[in-house]
């Protein structure tokens, strides 16, 4: 069974909605990186077992964001802010080079801190 990682940010999004047990596996899977034979035994149940509740609580997990889109959102907002820093970086670079006004220098980093904020919040 072949990793998805995805499910991972979308466990971050919607994991308090499955049950404990879904969340548990989904952890140990994707998280500590344990093999569906070790959940298995320390779970006391048969590897297959263990992949059926994995692909159920991915199905779900899927399903919950097609319907809501959070995770993709994010995904959007992310790259957007990261768009906007290296926009106030580059315009901090070119009034260096063409004309060095202290309130373009000022507002692009106020700009670029401002998303690096949002974007480690």
């Amino acid at each position: 069974m072949a990793k998805d990682f995805s499910v991972a940010l979308l466990l971050d999004f919607y994991g308090e909605l499955l049950t404990e047990k879904q969340r548990e596996f989904l952890d140990y899977y994707y998280n500590e990186d344990l093999s569906l034979a070790e959940i298995a035994a320390n779970e006391g149940i048969s590897r297959q077992g263990v992949r059926d509740a994995i692909k159920r609580a991915e199905k779900q997990l899927t399903e919950m964001d097609g319907c809501l889109a959070l995770a993709q959102r994010f995904e959007d907002m992310r790259s957007g802010l990261q768009e906007i820093i290296t926009c106030a970086e580059t315009v901090h670079e070119q009034n260096k080079r063409c004309g060095l006004s202290r309130d373009i220098n000022e507002a692009a980093a106020q700009i670029s801190a401002t998303a690096e904020r949002l974007m480690n919040a």
